[in-house]
């Protein structure tokens, strides 16, 4: 009986240790969470970024932009999970799959533009009420001239 049992025991052991490690958003808190690239405070959290790295730590952004300078400078090898706040919901979303939409005249705290949503069609009615702009995909965010927009 004891031999059965260590054998269930190890073989449990064995598929936790197989199973995909999950990752998750943790909230921000603007006393203490700065910007990992301008150093600036959190105070708009609608805005906020995460990147869940695989050792376990988490870096923090303000600002879309301020995340994908931290991707192009580090790549994507050791990102577990990376978030952003979906812009109507407030919610986070997969930076990975949500749909971004710039418009210069957007405001955002790094004034770059770009506010992230979870679906075309969330994108299309934002346009509708905030004003028209520029549907672009993560990948489009790797070419986007990051500058401040004015």
């Amino acid at each position: 009986m004891k031999k059965w049992m260590m054998i269930v025991m190890l073989c449990c052991g064995v598929l936790m240790g197989c199973s995909e490690k999950t990752y998750e958003p943790r909230e921000i808190v603007s006393e203490t969470d700065v910007c990992k690239i301008c150093n600036m405070s959190i105070v708009h959290n609608a805005y906020a970024g995460q990147i869940a790295l695989k050792n376990g730590d988490y870096e923090i952004f303000d600002d879309i932009g301020c995340l994908m300078e931290y991707i192009k400078a580090n790549g994507e090898d050791e990102i577990g999970a990376a978030y952003i706040k979906d812009a109507a919901k407030n919610e986070w979303i997969d930076v990975f799959k949500a749909v971004y939409v710039y418009n210069k005249d957007y405001w955002t705290p790094m004034n770059y533009g770009v506010v992230a949503l979870d679906s075309k069609e969330a994108a299309q009615e934002w346009m509708t009420t905030e004003g028209e702009g520029q549907l672009l995909a993560y990948k489009d965010l790797h070419d986007f001239k990051w500058g401040i927009h004015k």
